[in-house]
């Protein structure tokens, strides 16, 4: 095995103890292995261990690696986890089969109309700004429910779930417990938050997804800034 597919299995095992200490079903926790700035070499060991679900920050960089991968991995599941400009929703709509950061309604407007273009099921998931951070995307929590109303009203869109990535000097629990009281008012079934550093603190507050990258791809190389 790979260093990679060891971490992998790493991973997954305190995901199972984190749930059953939660009195979950580790089941019930999606694993999205973060692949961000990483190659296809890197990404096919994960692959021929069998995992199939992957998030990407960029959509450029996910149309380098993520096509031809597909043809020889079926059964593939992509999150968009990073901001999507208004102009890259229609590439974004045919790659990606759940974008996690909707947070404004000019977007939610493109998604509606380019998910119906291309007769797809895109799944959404509304990006909570729970640190009220000015350098971040997401909505605020105060405007959460003007956000909602936009969504399932005038665009009769359905949000599956909410996300959040909580400041790093602050405790991650009170941003999980905020998401899940904000999900719980909605009536929605999918908490994406949790990444290396507190996954596991996550799914004992509910996560249904968590967002781990270094913990099983190592150290990311520099950034693709194109």
């Amino acid at each position: 095995m790979t260093q990679s597919q060891n971490q992998l299995a790493l991973v997954k095992e305190r995901i199972a103890k984190a749930a059953i200490k939660a009195e979950r079903v580790p089941s019930e926790v999606t694993l999205i292995a973060v692949s961000k700035t990483f190659d296809a070499e890197d990404i096919i060991p994960i692959l021929e261990s069998g995992h199939r679900v992957f998030g990407e920050n960029r959509v450029q960089e996910a149309q380098k690696k993520w096509p031809e991968l597909r043809l020889k991995y079926p059964g593939i599941e992509l999150h968009l986890i990073g901001p999507l400009q208004s102009n890259k929703v229609s590439e974004a709509v045919q790659l990606f089969d759940v974008i996690q950061t909707v947070d404004r309604p000019k977007l939610v407007l493109a998604l509606s109309k380019e998910i119906q273009k291309q007769s797809v099921d895109t799944k959404l998931l509304v990006q909570v700004n729970t640190g009220r951070e000015a350098q971040k995307a997401g909505v605020l929590p105060e405007e959460l429910e003007q956000f909602m109303n936009l969504c399932r009203g005038q665009f009769a869109f359905h949000i599956q779930g909410l996300m959040c990535i909580p400041p790093v000097e602050d405790d991650p629990r009170l941003h999980f417990k905020t998401l899940k009281g904000m999900a719980q008012t909605y009536q929605l079934p999918v908490l994406s938050m949790g990444m290396s550093g507190d996954f596991e603190a996550a799914i004992e507050e509910g996560a249904t997804c968590v967002r781990v990258g270094s913990a099983i791809f190592g150290t990311r190389p520099k950034a693709v800034t194109s």
